[in-house]
């Protein structure tokens, strides 16, 4: 993201003090982190024969807002599919959304968060502030459904957030997040260390104030299955998290069997339908490239292998 690049600005102006300390970083946030007591680790081929089955789900896709970031960013345009097509970098218009699960048991759960109220209303007292927000153009957020605004029409509370990851872009609703509301992520979004969180921790922390430790989703790591590790959140098939790490290292996706069919919330594993579409993983906004591919390729094969499920992208219909 261009965080990266204004991070490396500040080091730059820090000169040699923080080589001297041996500073590398900082994490994502200082919140504290619990491991989750809902949902069980389950071998992610128990989902295949589900996926031919209606569930019990009813799923709702919200823009929050539109935005627009560098298509470098989002679309890795060194792959030759993407110089063959003659792509180049540029301000590529995409979307941030929240979704929402209703389960007939369970309640009302949301997947990432949307855009908080204040964004729009008040700039000045929203969580994400300074130079977070020209980092990733924040400010051109054309705010449409904010967090805050769409909760306070729901007949049912909100029984609990999953995070796809801990991307400010994802958690910039959170501050309409009623206190006391769980909120689960993959294993080590809060922990890993990185000299730009220097700039993010602070609004991170800002968004998840008032709320519990984030509980971290407890996958079993699969080696060489579906995907790195799947969990059945509710116990009964109906909502899947699904670890697939390298845009960030906790970094999940959400299958979700609705009674229309099955429905893949893809998160930043894919930000874009182009992308998609042509075969091309993401471009810079990764943590580790080479993993965000693997798992970029694990699902697009999840994908071509089942035609019928339904897949809902980062930041694009």
């Amino acid at each position: 993201m261009r965080t990266r690049s204004i991070v490396l600005s500040i080091a730059a102006a820090l000169g040699g003090a923080l080589a001297v300390t041996g500073f590398v970083g900082c994490a994502a946030t200082s919140h504290g982190v619990q491991p989750s007591a809902l949902g069980k680790a389950r071998p992610s081929s128990e989902l295949l024969p589900l996926l031919a089955q209606p569930g019990p789900v009813e799923l709702e896709t919200v823009v929050s807002s539109d935005w627009a970031v560098e298509r470098g960013g989002l679309i890795n345009l060194d792959h030759p599919t993407a110089k063959a097509a003659g792509l180049v970098d540029g301000a590529e218009p995409a979307q941030v959304f929240f979704h929402a699960l209703r389960h007939p048991d369970r309640g009302l759960f949301i997947v990432d968060t949307g855009v908080e109220t204040a964004m729009r209303d008040a700039p000045e007292k929203a969580a994400m502030q300074g130079l977070i927000v020209s980092a990733m153009n924040m400010g051109s957020m054309k705010v449409h459904a904010p967090l805050g605004e769409w909760l306070a029409k729901q007949q049912q509370p909100l029984a609990g957030v999953f995070l796809t990851h801990l991307h400010p872009d994802h958690v910039t609703g959170m501050a309409d997040v009623p206190a006391g509301t769980p909120v689960y992520s993959g294993p080590g979004e809060a922990s890993e260390r990185a000299f730009m969180n220097l700039v993010v921790q602070a609004n991170v922390d800002r968004a998840l104030a008032g709320k519990p430790p984030l509980s971290e989703w407890t996958y079993a790591r699969e080696d060489g299955g579906l995907f790195d590790g799947a969990v059945d959140i509710f116990g009964d098939g109906s909502v899947w998290a699904l670890w697939l790490p390298g845009h960030t290292p906790g970094t999940t996706a959400y299958l979700v069997r609705t009674p229309k069919g099955p429905v893949l919330l893809a998160g930043d594993i894919s930000h874009t339908r182009w992308g998609w579409e042509h075969d091309v993983e993401p471009g810079s906004y990764n943590n580790d490239a080479d993993g965000a591919t693997v798992s970029f390729q694990k699902l697009r094969a999840f994908a071509k292998a089942h035609p019928k499920v339904e897949v809902r992208l980062g930041h694009q219909h």
